[in-house]
């Protein structure tokens, strides 16, 4: 056989092999994430973890990953509770920062002070005080929008309805109650209720309350499911938009309250008049763009406006 024309048939036969190994080398995924995690500040939301809706009221979702050798079962430590949790960080990974060696030493001997004396104050102080840090040196962006809407909401629940839950509850009337949370990825309102049936009190009570939110109703596709309310708002691009929609949320929330629970409402808006609201992101140093966006208006003639 010449040289060549088996030289040449070799070099088929291995781009034959090359194209037909990759569609199967690619069928390899899901994989397993090998890179250690230790030191690095992760941002987790509920496919991480088994919690309500919302998570904690104590939590930002914001950790720093203290032993992280196995991402799927990290050990991290909430940057707004201070408590330990075991995360699977193997799927969805944002990691925002990483913290220096000195650090991490640090956190482990407050994480060893808190074991021995129960006193959690000094490490939920310092670990709070990082995550602030961070986020500021980290600024406002699509990765870091769902720990600052979950940090403002997080104060309206506390305003509004202080318990374990980021969540609050409103009794619509005998056996009706529904209990919404924030989707912190969307910017958008869920309101959970046990009704097979649309509720019309509910439905114009959220449009009044959101005027200009868009309000959506998800019918159960099972017997078992109930509807489910959201009310979508814009969302926010800048550190400022974020503010601005937390105040939208808080009005219509109130005004909610007001409707269905006005004695509740009474009670609540005694407390806010003499102690304020919390707004934990008002504290908060966050560099902003100086060019400033200016909404246009729609002329009544639209289209037909002749320059």
């Amino acid at each position: 056989m010449p040289y060549g024309l088996g030289r040449e048939r070799d070099h088929a036969m291995d781009s034959s092999t090359q194209t037909y190994a990759r569609p199967e080398a690619m069928g390899d995924v899901p994989g397993i994430c090998e890179l250690r995690l230790t030191r690095a500040i992760v941002q987790y939301r509920d496919a991480h973890e088994m919690d309500a809706p919302g998570g904690r009221i104590e939590d930002i979702g914001l950790a720093l990953v203290v032993e992280g050798r196995y991402a799927a079962s990290a050990e991290v430590i909430d940057l707004g509770s201070g408590r330990l949790k075991v995360l699977d960080l193997s799927t969805e990974l944002v990691v925002l920062d990483w913290v220096y060696e000195p650090t991490l030493d640090h956190v482990a001997s407050l994480i060893t002070a808190t074991a021995a004396t129960r006193d959690e104050g000094s490490l939920q102080q310092y670990s709070f005080k990082l995550g602030i840090r961070i986020l500021e040196r980290v600024g406002f962006g699509p990765l870091t929008r769902p720990t600052f809407l979950r940090i403002g909401y997080r104060d309206i629940c506390r305003d509004l309805d202080l318990h374990e839950g980021t969540s609050i509850r409103f009794v619509l009337g005998p056996g009706r109650l529904t209990r919404v949370h924030l989707d912190y990825d969307a910017c958008a309102l869920v309101f959970k209720t046990a009704f097979g049936e649309p509720d019309g009190p509910l439905e114009h009570a959220l449009s009044e309350a959101f005027p200009s939110a868009e309000v959506c109703r998800f019918d159960p596709v099972w017997d078992t499911d109930s509807i489910e309310y959201r009310v979508r708002l814009p969302l926010p691009t800048t550190f400022r938009e974020a503010r601005t929609s937390l105040v939208l949320m808080r009005r219509g929330l109130v005004s909610m309250m007001a409707r269905f629970e006005p004695d509740r409402f009474r009670s609540v808006e005694h407390v806010l008049d003499a102690f304020g609201d919390r707004e934990t992101l008002g504290g908060f140093r966050v560099k902003e763009s100086l060019v400033e966006a200016v909404t246009l208006e729609r002329s009544a003639a639209g289209s037909l406006v002749v320059h």
